[in-house]
């Protein structure tokens, strides 16, 4: 490995944890201030900075920053009948599983320094690269293409499986060492409900995989590049992938293992200090690295509709509106951040779903993934199966039409993008006006009923 690839990874390595874990802190943020208000309250304002006798509030962001001082003081507790060892190596396991997720996700397009090479004065407004094959390699100059992903792994989604399942050993760990029963029956619902719902992830990528014919996360994002983005592909599949990931993640409505009215905090009740602080964020973090596994296999990626790695091009079918030629180092900054704009849109949606629906009783939860989910995955692969061989057989006319049809798709992602960006912008400028309706009082509806019967006081 020369140093030119150990700086890549350095850099590679910085910004994928430094997003992961600024973002996490953000959604700690999210929680409070996006539950106050849907649920019509002030929401977090009490951390306070002075600065010559005034006050900062910030939006209750500092909240965010009196979470990580309270995590590092804090009085670091172990039950005495608690197992050492496996009490501490319980957190690390839970963090740790998170962070190797992020070597094999790509957040954008290979580099090809050969370009700057060539043209290093025109760095900036110099020629764009070929749209379709690899990037050529300078081996006289040092120059190899770089993949915008830790490790680019020729497994790809299979290693994501192989990390992502064992996040259930940290939580059984900690229930099992902690040497109280409602740790241990969180513990033993965690590993349960993970078990349950990684059968379904698992599945219902299968028909994603038959489309993509890859199991590399790049080569997918580059499929969806040039055909259709893996949601209209696989609509079934996606929403199975996004409630398993919720479920995944034990978010409300599937945060059973740690159910406060039932289990107090579930496996990690006897965790305090930082060892709480781990379990806490690296909840947070499976957030965001769930949406990343979203975002690069159903959304998308890097990519936005009509833009390529040569540039922008508006066509439908062969019939070619635009064609406009993008610099490569402009296109690859445009996917890098396209990217990480779907992962933090995917993380807000999952805020509302959480402050929006109750939750399961554990019963519901287990029929839900083992009766709805799991048969359901078996389907969208049974289907998936028989419509490629249909349209494989088809012949050219009806890949015509396909050819057609996601070139529409991309119209459509487009169009609704605008729409939601302008929205966006617009309700940010918009003062907000709260009206408040008055729909009735329990006195108006009792009435209704023939009112209350009055009697006598009993002592």
């Amino acid at each position: 490995m020369t140093l030119t690839q150990v700086v890549w990874a350095a850099v590679k390595i910085l910004i994928m944890v430094g997003f992961v874990l600024n973002l996490a802190g953000i959604l700690t943020w999210v929680d409070r201030r996006q539950s106050a208000m849907i649920q019509h309250r002030i929401g977090p304002n009490r951390a306070v900075v002075k600065i010559f006798g005034k006050e900062f509030r910030l939006l209750g962001l500092l909240h965010t920053a009196a979470d990580g001082i309270k995590f590092f003081t804090k009085e670091d507790f172990m039950p005495p009948r608690a197992d050492p060892l496996l009490f501490m190596l319980a957190p690390i396991i839970a963090m740790a599983s998170v962070f190797a997720l992020l070597a094999a996700i790509p957040f954008g397009d290979t580099i090809c320094p050969h370009q700057f090479l060539v043209h290093v004065p025109n760095i900036f407004t110099g020629p764009a690269v070929q749209r379709w094959g690899s990037c050529p390699a300078d081996p006289k100059n040092g120059a190899f293409p770089i993949d915008l992903s830790i490790a680019p792994l020729s497994v790809g989604i299979l290693y994501i499986f192989a990390i992502s399942g064992q996040g259930i050993i940290g939580a059984a760990i900690a229930g099992w060492a902690s040497d109280n029963k409602f740790s241990l029956m969180g513990a033993l619902r965690a590993a349960s409900q993970m078990v349950s719902y990684e059968v379904t992830l698992g599945m219902s990528l299968i028909g994603a995989m038959m489309i993509y014919n890859t199991i590399r996360l790049d080569d997918m994002v580059r499929w969806q590049s040039e055909h259709a983005w893996g949601i209209f592909v696989q609509p079934l599949a996606f929403f199975l992938f996004f409630a398993a990931s919720v479920a995944e993640n034990k978010r409300i409505p599937f945060d059973l293992p740690e159910a406060e009215s039932e289990l107090v905090s579930g496996y990690f009740t006897e965790y305090a200090g930082m060892k709480f602080g781990m379990f806490y964020f690296a909840e947070y973090a499976e957030i965001v690295t769930g949406s990343m596994l979203l975002v690069t296999i159903f959304l998308g990626g890097w990519a936005l509709p009509f833009f390529h790695r040569d540039g922008l091009t508006i066509a439908f079918g062969k019939v070619e509106i635009v064609r406009s030629l993008v610099p490569h180092l402009w296109m690859t900054v445009i996917g890098v951040v396209a990217f990480f704009a779907k992962v933090v849109v995917v993380c807000w949606v999952q805020a509302f779903v959480r402050w929006s629906l109750p939750r399961f009783r554990y019963d519901q939860l287990m029929k839900l993934g083992w009766k709805i989910l799991l048969p359901a995955s078996l389907a969208n692969i049974l289907v998936t199966g028989a419509v490629w061989l249909a349209l494989d057989e088809a012949g050219q006319g009806a890949s015509d039409a396909l050819r057609v049809a996601a070139d529409v798709t991309q119209a459509v992602v487009a169009v609704a993008m605008t729409y939601f960006l302008f929205r966006g912008v617009l309700g940010l400028l918009t003062p907000v006006k709260h009206k408040q309706t008055l729909l009735g009082t329990s006195a108006e509806e009792a009435l209704k009923r023939g009112g209350t019967k009055a009697t006598p006081m009993q002592a």
